[in-house]
């Protein structure tokens, strides 16, 4: 935003003891101010925790509201997170005109009470514009830090002293890791290096200390990187990699097209479905492979064997993902956001 228009002032307003702070800190985005609310969820958790997400949500609307009579915004983003709902609700009543951006191709509960609030609501693909029958919709894309835009395959490859003659696979499961995924892969580790097949896993924090012990009993770990956590050399990682083995939270829709990277997407099976949903949307366009957590084990050597032996459908998936890429997209939402704002700066 502020690249394009440096003329703009840019707040974030985020949860109290929420873990935004960190990630706006690594972002590198300037705001000129930070600010936090109260707030909490009221969906799938217990009465009492209902009952004081409320007092939070009552409290929060009240910190909100000064937060509008101070900063006069000229218009509101929102990403969803509870912390939205009065943030959102003490922009309606100051009359500040809100934007909505849906990272998943279906909202969660969060953005179908927000969009009550909205005036637009911007979208990574057109298929999410039946979730928005009375809201004015414009199709943004999935935006992307320009890091992911400006990484290169020769730059991941001397950055993880790869071997350029092997295929890479990258693994992944978000900050904190998906065990399941992880435990399935550190059972095929051997055999995938007997393929002569690279491998860069992040195991996310939860599971790195055990994770790392097993990846020091192998023999050999030259073709096998494991990092508890990457941020801006994730850029790096999914320049190297072939093929992707990871969740499917909204990442997938702008990192891994922007990148032609074809993909087997496992989605978290005790949350709401909209990993599932966007693993579909990319399998049935032929850019993934949708496979059940329930059956990895037994399926994910053989799927990993046959996706990096058989080139032609390697391609075929890689041009699949291209065509869906949006790698302006930053650039449409920030211009959304502004013609919100009236053009005001």
């Amino acid at each position: 935003m502020t690249r394009l228009y440096p003329a703009v002032s840019l707040s974030f307003v985020g949860s109290v003891d929420g873990f935004e702070r960190p990630l706006v800190a690594e972002g590198g985005v300037s705001f000129a101010h930070y600010d936090e609310v109260r707030a909490g969820p009221l969906h799938g958790v217990s009465t009492v925790r209902k009952l004081v997400s409320l007092v939070n949500l009552a409290v929060g609307t009240l910190q909100a509201l000064w937060l509008m009579l101070r900063r006069r915004p000229n218009a509101l983003l929102l990403t969803g997170g509870w912390v939205g709902l009065p943030v959102a609700l003490a922009a309606w009543l100051c009359r500040v005109p809100q934007l909505i951006y849906l990272p998943d191709i279906e909202p969660g509960l969060t953005i179908r009470v927000l969009r009550r609030f909205a005036r637009r609501v911007a979208l990574t693909v057109t298929d999410s514009k039946t979730y928005f029958p009375h809201n004015e919709t414009v199709i943004t894309g999935y935006p992307v830090r320009q890091i992911m835009l400006d990484a290169s395959r020769e730059a991941a490859i001397d950055f993880f002293k790869l071997d350029p003659t092997r295929k890479t696979l990258l693994v992944f499961g978000g900050s904190r890791g998906a065990r399941a995924i992880n435990y399935a892969l550190l059972d095929i580790v051997p055999d995938l290096l007997a393929d002569d097949i690279q491998i860069i896993h992040l195991t996310g924090t939860l599971d790195w200390p055990d994770i790392e012990k097993r990846r020091d009993a192998l023999p050999d770990t030259t073709h096998y990187h494991a990092f508890p956590y990457l941020h801006s050399e994730m850029a790096l990682a999914l320049a190297a990699a072939d093929l992707v083995l990871s969740r499917s939270g909204a990442v997938v829709l702008g990192e891994f097209t922007v990148f032609g990277l074809p993909s087997i997407l496992v989605p978290y099976p005790h949350a709401w479905r909209y990993q599932k949903v966007n693993a579909d949307y990319l399998a049935n366009r032929g850019a993934a492979i949708y496979m059940d957590e329930s059956n990895m084990g037994d399926t994910l050597l053989s799927t990993v064997r046959e996706l990096l032996n058989d080139r032609s459908r390697l391609e075929a998936m890689q041009k699949a993902a291209q065509t869906l890429a949006r790698p302006d997209a930053a650039k449409h939402a920030a211009e959304a956001l502004l013609e919100l704002a009236g053009g005001r700066v």
